[in-house]
Parts: C-alpha cells; structure tokens; sequence
C-alpha cells in the first residue's frame, strides 16, 4: 500500500496528466507540491521502482494503470469528503480543502463506499471537480476558463481551477459562486482583464488571473445585436 507522501504525488502527477501533452515534467510537480525537483526526483524513483509511474528521461512521467487506480481512489475520497463537509456539515467551500487532504488517506473502501451512497453519488464536488465513481470513471465536464470567452458570450459557472480559500472568498464575495451567471462583456487590451456581468444584474471589473481560474459552460455563441 503506498506511503500518505507517495498518495499525494500520484494524486498530483494525476491530475496534471490532464492539463499537459506528453509526460509531465518534474518541475511542475515540484511547483505543484512546493518542494524542491530534487527532492521529486528521488520520489519519482521510488515510484518508479513499485510500477506506479513511468519516469523517462526528457519524456517527462506517465502515469501507470497501477499508479492511476491509486491516485483516482485518493481524488475520488477527497471530493466525496468535501462534498460531505458542505453539504451536511455546512462548511464552507473555503473551508473544507484541508480537512479533506487528511480524510482522504483513510483507507476503507466500505466507508467510501457508504459516502458515496449517503451523499446520492454525487457527480461534482463543491467546487465544481467531477468526482470519479468507484471505476473510476468520471464525466467530463466541457469547462473552459472564463478569460478564453470572447465578448458577448454568456454561461453558468460549473467549477474553479483555484481552491485557495482566498481566492474562494473573492468569489463568494462578488456573488460569482457555482450557478452564478455571467456574461463577457469586454476584454482590456492593456492586460487582459474583462469587464463582466453577473447574473443580469451588476457589472464587475475582474484580473486575468480570477478569470482564468473560473470554469464556465459557455453558451458558445455570442448573442447577435438587436437591429
């Protein structure tokens, strides 16, 4: 059984599997981790040598069919227990990040499954990050980031790449929470920032930043001027 420490590096490998072609490189784990890339090096190894990953010199690291079962099993007890702090304990989506990276090492397949059941199977956890089922399969949610939109486009925000409790605070702040509508108003050309409207009503002025970290199902389509 792997170690709590090689959890979280198969679980963060995992997931940056998904954003980048090709391996993964070891200094974006090191980024993602916070740590030093020669102390990911040596863990790489050790992963390497239990058949979790493939670790090839300038390919970057892949992730074996033994290393993803792992890794989604780790994914899927951190969201179903986030999903449980917010919706039965009430705590915030600010709040729950923490207390899930510890509840997510207990191993005990039966309690994650009666979670699982407790909760209705829930597809999405609070933040928007699809939950994967006991499969591990999830659905694939067509998100894209809110600064890729053009003007005129509107949708519903579905999820966030950021789950900093800063950043989650911002947003609850602004009304600009799950559900939210929010359309593109115009894009900044000095630093890209956007002026957007959020549902129908109020008007704010968002960094490139915040909104490339929203997750929005577009509409798809800009809506045609009148006349």
């Amino acid at each position: 059984m792997p170690s709590l420490t090689e959890e979280n590096y198969l679980k963060e490998i995992c997931k940056l599997s998904g954003s980048k072609p090709g391996g993964v490189p070891t200094t974006a784990i090191a980024k993602a981790l916070g740590i030093r890339a020669a102390t990911v090096s040596d863990m790489l190894q050790r992963l390497s040598q239990k058949k979790l990953i493939r670790h090839e010199k300038y390919k970057g690291v892949s992730m074996t069919e033994k290393g993803r079962k792992v890794a989604l099993g780790v994914i899927r007890k951190h969201r179903l227990w986030e999903a449980f702090l917010v919706e039965k304990l009430k705590f915030g989506w600010d709040e729950v990040h923490p207390i899930a990276e510890q509840l997510e090492h207990v191993h005990s397949d039966e309690l994650t499954r009666r979670l699982d059941e407790y909760l209705g199977f829930p597809r999405t956890d609070p933040h928007g990050d699809p939950i994967p089922d006991a499969r591990g399969r999830m659905t694939d949610g067509n998100l894209v980031p809110l600064s890729e939109v053009k003007p005129g486009t509107a949708g519903v925000i579905m999820g966030v790449a950021d789950h900093h409790a800063a950043f989650l605070r911002y947003l609850e702040e602004n009304q600009l929470g799950l559900g939210s509508r929010v359309k593109a108003i115009e894009r900044l050309g000095y630093d890209e920032s956007m002026h957007i409207r959020v549902n129908n009503r109020k008007q704010i002025h968002i960094s490139l930043k915040v909104a490339a970290n929203i997750l929005l199902r577009s509409d798809g389509k800009k809506k045609r001027p009148s006349g």
